[in-house]
């Protein structure tokens, strides 16, 4: 049987699992959008903890949040990191457009493991400091991407290629019929046709990687609406 703790917040009290590192926020999130059973991808909510880790020693050095706070975000979130916990973050994928229950139960989960070391650290006034879902979220999301992308999506086509290459030279003395118009045309070598199939890949590489150098650029400072309201200039 689950045993069960009482949480508060501004909306009254809520029932979390007793061994659960999340808070209210989060709990409520769980209870008010059981959509699909899914939650967000593991890789994407360590974009999340990046961004909060960045953000506590971006604060920390703007003398907004003092050290030991400040060490025990970045301890915490570097045990996320290696995987610890990562069953902590229940919250569907279908949620609030803003990600506002995935932020907050990644600030929740941070605080609670911070508290582990003795330092008390609150969700929003020290893990989210400076930020706003509307801005972690979309941070995020490109940091997500752009790790995808060289992580395993370019790996993975340059691998494709390096086959396709091998496989030029096996088929080139393999004859087949050209087709054009939905006809019979000259013929080419099914090597020759590979090559085009790795040309292709090569193209697709090179605009991939612009593509993915756009990402750089972080919305992160902008906060709620954009403007950078209730964070320093400085932090973005």
């Amino acid at each position: 049987m689950t045993e069960y703790r009482t949480e508060r917040d501004s909306l009254g009290e809520v029932q979390v699992p007793a061994t659960a590192l999340w808070g209210a926020q989060t709990q409520r999130a769980v209870e008010n959008f059981p959509v699909s059973g899914q939650p967000l991808p593991p890789a994407f909510i360590k974009a999340v903890v990046r961004v909060k880790r960045a953000a506590a020693e971006a604060n920390a050095s703007l003398g907004l949040l003092d050290m030991p706070e400040r060490d025990a975000i970045v301890r915490a979130c570097d045990r996320l990191l290696d995987g610890e916990f990562a069953d902590q973050f229940p919250v569907d994928r279908y949620q609030t457009g803003s990600g506002t229950s995935t932020n907050m139960n990644v600030n929740e989960v941070i605080a609670a493991i911070a508290g582990q070391d003795g330092v008390t650290v609150h969700p929003n006034d020290h893990v989210n400091m400076s930020q706003s879902s509307n801005d972690v979220i979309p941070t995020a999301i490109h940091i997500s991407s752009v790790m995808a992308v060289r992580e395993k999506l370019l790996p993975a086509l340059s691998h494709l290629r390096g086959i396709i290459y091998e496989r030029e030279s096996l088929f080139s003395q393999q004859v087949k019929t050209g087709r054009t118009h939905l006809m019979d045309a000259m013929p080419v070598t099914l090597g020759q046709e590979m090559r085009t199939w790795r040309e292709q890949i090569i193209s697709a590489e090179k605009r991939i990687e612009l593509a993915a150098e756009d990402l750089l650029a972080l919305p992160q400072g902008g906060t709620a609406v954009g403007t950078g309201i209730n964070a320093m200039e400085e932090f973005a």
